[in-house]
């Protein structure tokens, strides 16, 4: 079996034995065990696996695209990038804004799910929005101490200072810079083969953590929001299947079927560790290997996209505040809803790309439109799956950034493969 159906195989197990445990044994103590000190155990595991390569991963990369890209590059680059995500973005979040207002998913939830929702949670609000005015982002995205960022996971800190050092890097012709420059490289291979090793154990971590979120939860908190849900899921689809590949045909000119087949090792990846970060590394072996994108242009846009092209996540933000406004009955003007969805784009580039990193931001948000952050006791029952969907469209949406960049640079293959356009034939 190829690794993308051993992947779906550890999800399909992974669901059906939980809903089965829930089903017949939920609440038994034995259960409880086996879910704390073993698949649970077994599923975190694999993540820390993941994650304890990302940032090496991260740092070596982007450095290494740096200083593979002729300097003139590197403005248009950035400024393509940025362009395409912000507006990306803001797309993202009017969709999910649109349709909660007409579906108002919100209205008519029952009793038992109103009471959950008042119940108390313990999730921690992020800063302030005195700190997080423009100035104070700006500041903070060039770090006082890289070691410190990266220690705290603040992506946005240690990409800025991957860029200066890359920067500086390609501009220092020493032989002590070049051999620099060769130590990073060989950082970012073992990096890869390391991830190589840790994705042959995916079904195993993937079976095991989707266990353990169906065995404790059951479908009896999924059925309480469906619609809620159902909302979520429409919003994702539609951005995922209509505006990325209107991007990839017409801003990547690329055939979207060939791209999404091209794609799948990388989707199903994110949709199991619901982490833009831990999918970072696969994301760059399928740009390079699948999709055929330039090394330069795929690891520059790849790493700098884990961290700030977060559309699922800003319009799983949207989504989320305007839903729980309607469980209360907290009335948002269209003035209100443009402020939630300015933050949500802002906060969808700054987010963290680990598991329900998006939750405090949130609990921000509520507080400063005086929703009662308790709702969140609703979301964090199905935020698992939601979580693990919304990350497969920053993922996705990754690789069309980069396939919209590549588009038009000199070291991009100009004649690709008849394979990358002819949807009937095979993928690699």
């Amino acid at each position: 079996m190829k690794q993308h159906q051993k992947m779906l195989l550890g999800i399909v197990i992974g669901t059906v034995a939980g809903i089965a445990a829930n089903t017949l044994a939920g609440g038994t103590p034995w259960l409880d065990w086996v879910v704390t000190n073993i698949t649970a155990l077994v599923g975190q595991l694999f993540l820390r696996l993941l994650l304890m390569l990302v940032v090496p991963l991260l740092f070596s990369a982007l450095v290494m695209g740096v200083c593979e890209l002729d300097l003139k590059q590197l403005g248009r680059l950035g400024l393509r990038t940025m362009g395409y995500t912000v507006v990306v973005s803001c797309i993202a979040v009017l969709i999910g804004l649109v349709l909660v207002n007409t579906l108002k998913p919100g209205l008519g939830l029952s009793d038992e799910a109103r009471a959950l929702a008042m119940k108390g949670t313990s999730v921690k609000a992020a800063p302030t929005p005195s700190d997080t005015s423009v100035p104070s982002l700006i500041a903070a995205m060039v770090p006082s101490n890289p070691l410190k960022a990266a220690a705290d996971g603040d992506m946005i800190a240690l990409i800025v200072f991957s860029l200066i050092f890359g920067l500086g890097l390609a501009m220092t012709p020493t032989e002590g810079a070049q051999r620099l420059r060769e130590t990073i490289q060989g950082l970012h291979d073992v990096m890869m083969k390391l991830i190589d090793g840790v994705l042959k154990l995916a079904p195993v971590g993937v079976g095991a953590l989707l266990f353990s979120m169906m065995a404790r939860l059951g479908v009896g908190v999924l059925m309480q929001v469906a619609s809620y849900v159902g909302v979520v899921l429409l919003a994702l689809g539609l951005h995922m299947f209509g505006v990325y590949s209107l991007s990839v045909r017409f801003l990547g000119g690329r055939n979207p079927l060939a791209f999404f087949r091209d794609c799948r090792l990388a989707i199903v990846t994110a949709f199991s560790t619901a982490s833009s970060s831990a999918t970072l590394p696969t994301a760059l072996k399928v740009a390079e290997e699948n999709l055929k994108l330039p090394r330069n242009v795929s690891r520059f846009v790849l790493t700098a996209g884990s961290a700030m092209n977060q559309n699922g996540t800003a319009l799983f933000e949207g989504v989320t505040v305007l839903f729980l406004a309607q469980v209360f009955g907290v009335q948002l003007s269209l003035s209100d809803q443009a402020v939630v969805m300015f933050i949500c784009v802002l906060a969808g580039i700054g987010t963290a790309g680990v598991p329900a990193g998006s939750i405090p931001v949130i609990a921000m948000i509520l507080g400063l439109f005086k929703i009662p952050p308790e709702g969140l006791a609703l979301v964090l029952g199905v935020d698992r799956f939601l979580d693990m969907c919304r990350t497969t469209l920053n993922v996705t949406g990754d690789l069309a950034a980069a396939v919209y960049v590549s588009r038009g640079e000199p070291s991009l293959v100009t004649d690709p493969e008849p394979s990358r356009l002819e949807p009937g034939s095979s993928a690699s």
